[in-house]
């Protein structure tokens, strides 16, 4: 007489432990690493009086320190929300949202150092030298920024035109993201990000730049 209960317990034990034979030989893959961040504000008054305020919040990363299978490279997808707000009449703004990658370079200074290439800084607008796309290669003492925006649009002529920057009209703007990817390669060493956003304010009387430096944060 078969024991039909004892017939499925082996079934199951064999099927669990063959499960497991199977995750050791291959070998469990790294997880994911969230990073909530703690977003900032920053408040100006420019010269002709007009305040602006630049705030970012439910700022996150989510790390995978090596999605190419070897330590040069780093993946994370970075997620935010920069909004703007200007005192006055007859204002409005463009905003610039990005990200500064450094490899084994200091970028906590408000800045990339360690021969940046255009980072984004103080209260003057982007430098030229920003490129559009997260998808980085970096050797030791580098550093890069890039705008996460490549909004497409129509020119004054009815052509395809990229923008690299959310206009808004008014005393509020913002802009949101979601899941936007940071993919480095080349870094052999340690690797932080940051994000920036640089709004550049128009008034009847001036045009200025303002820019919030976030916390930055490790891609290991």
């Amino acid at each position: 007489m078969i024991n039909r209960s004892n017939v499925t317990r082996a079934a199951v034990s064999a099927a669990a432990a063959t499960v497991a034979i199977g995750l050791f030989s291959t070998g469990a893959a790294a997880a994911d690493t969230f990073v909530p961040l703690p977003g900032g504000e920053i408040t100006r008054t420019l010269s002709d009086g007009t305040v602006v305020t630049v705030r970012m919040v439910g700022e996150s990363a989510n790390i995978n320190p090596s999605l190419g299978s070897t330590p040069a490279h780093r993946n994370a997808w970075v997620s935010g929300s920069a909004q703007v707000s200007v005192s006055g009449d007859g204002v409005g703004g463009k905003i610039y949202p990005g990200y500064t990658v450094g490899c084994q370079v200091n970028i906590s200074g408000g800045g990339a150092e360690g021969g940046a290439e255009g980072a984004a800084g103080g209260e003057s607008g982007p430098s030229g030298g920003v490129t559009t796309g997260g998808n980085l290669s970096l050797g030791a003492g580098q550093a890069k920024s890039f705008y996460i925006l490549d909004l497409e649009k129509a020119d004054d002529y009815g052509n395809e035109d990229h923008s690299k920057n959310n206009k808004f009209k008014g005393n509020n703007g913002s802009v949101t993201w979601a899941d936007e990817t940071i993919s480095l390669s080349g870094c052999g060493g340690y690797a932080q990000a940051r994000s920036f956003v640089s709004v550049e304010v128009e008034t009847e009387n001036v045009i200025s730049w303002v820019t919030l430096w976030g916390q930055p944060f490790s891609l290991g």
